[in-house]
């Protein structure tokens, strides 16, 4: 196993809660919600529920925020958009990782489906993606049947496996799925017994509570010769005070 490691549309109504729909003015959308005190969590349990309702209520906020793609971008000039910088992101990751077309990959984490469809639309990829959100997964679909049915004007669309919607070349389907239950989803006597050549985590490594967890699982689920490629945030080692007290403390929330 090789791991590689680097640092307004029509959408499907919400469920309930039931927030107003996606449009071009994300302060609208924001108003939609009350933002929820902090609360502690004492299990690991607790703390994914809560990671669950933040991504059902704040998914089609995220959407009008950031676009497809939610998660940061690779700038590499102050002119860069989002969009340039997100999409680098992701041909970076193909460069590191070696990754050859038509591979077989298991997207964790995967949002609204952006590096998914991108995977299955530019590098002919069958792409299964997991996220803990239904609403996301409302989203995601929907958003992919929009570009497969725009794909299908310029090239012909594979014909997918069931349950995957056909992307171009490639093909993807999205998952309602805690990752840490992968291993057991995924599994030889799993009803849904799969392996993968590829298990991609773009920034969402922080949400999972038990990481040697999904590393196993990861390990389990590669063929052989498979590749884990991470992108995420990491603290480097030997940093100075100043860049601790400048640029880590207030990401922990230790400023002052």
């Amino acid at each position: 196993m090789e791991h590689i490691t680097t640092t307004p549309d029509h959408v499907p109504p919400p469920q309930s809660p039931t927030p107003s729909p996606p449009s071009s003015s994300s302060s609208s959308i924001a108003n939609a919600y009350a933002i929820p005190a902090p609360e502690p969590f004492t299990t690991f349990s607790a703390l994914k529920a809560r990671i669950r309702h933040h991504y059902e209520l704040a998914s089609d906020y995220y959407y009008t925020l950031w676009g497809e793609h939610i998660h940061h971008g690779y700038f590499l000039s102050p002119t860069d958009t989002k969009e340039t910088a997100q999409l680098r992101l992701i041909t970076l990751l193909l460069t590191l990782s070696a990754l050859p077309p038509k591979t077989s990959i298991l997207d964790v984490g995967c949002g609204i489906g952006g590096t998914s469809r991108h995977l299955a639309l530019h590098h002919a990829c069958t792409v299964t993606a997991l996220t803990i959100s239904a609403r996301q997964v409302a989203i995601a679909e929907t958003l992919t049947r929009e570009a497969a049915i725009a794909a299908t004007a310029d090239s012909a669309a594979q014909h997918a496996r069931p349950g995957f919607i056909a992307l171009g070349p490639g093909a993807v389907r999205y998952l309602e799925l805690d990752a840490e239950t992968m291993g057991d989803y995924f599994g030889a006597t799993a009803p849904d017994a799969s392996t993968f050549q590829c298990v991609w985590i773009s920034e969402a490594m922080s949400h999972l509570p038990d990481k040697r967890l999904f590393f196993r699982n990861a390990a389990a689920l590669l063929e052989e010769g498979g590749k884990v490629v991470v992108a995420d945030w990491f603290k480097a080692e030997g940093l100075t005070e100043a860049q601790m007290e400048e640029d880590i403390k207030p990401i922990e929330g230790e400023s002052g």
